[in-house]
C-alpha cells in the first residue's frame, strides 16, 4: 500500500470542510479516513482532485469503498460521479446505511 508522503506540507483544502476541527492539529496521515470522508460529502471535484494527489487514487479509493463506515446517501452518489470505477454494492458504507430495507423473520 502506497503510503502518503513524509512533509509538512497539507493538502490544499478550505478550513471551511473542517469547521468543527482545529484546523492546524488536523492529523492528515493519521485521519485520512475522515478527511477523505468529509471531502467526498461536501466537497467538488476539485476538492477531490487535492485529496487524490495528497494521498494517491489507491488510497482514496479504498477508504472510500472499504473503510469509511458512513457516507449520507447523496455522498455515495456524489463518490460514484467521482470514482467511476467503484461499485455501490461493493462500498461499506453503502451495504451499512441505515435506511437500507430489513427483511422481518
Amino acid at each position: 500500500m502506497k503510503k502518503t508522503k513524509k512533509h509538512n506540507e497539507i493538502p490544499n483544502l478550505h478550513p471551511k470542510f473542517f469547521w468543527d476541527f482545529n484546523f492546524d492539529k488536523i492529523d492528515w496521515d493519521g485521519g485520512y479516513k475522515m478527511v477523505i470522508a468529509r471531502i467526498v460529502e461536501r466537497g467538488g471535484q476539485d476538492q477531490i482532485d487535492k485529496i487524490v494527489r495528497f494521498y494517491g487514487r489507491e488510497k482514496v479509493i479504498t477508504a472510500v469503498r472499504d473503510e469509511i463506515y458512513f457516507l449520507p446517501n447523496y455522498a455515495i452518489e456524489d463518490a460514484l460521479k467521482f470514482f467511476p470505477e467503484l461499485k455501490k454494492e461493493e462500498m461499506y458504507c453503502y451495504l451499512n446505511r441505515k435506511d437500507k430495507p430489513y427483511h422481518w423473520i
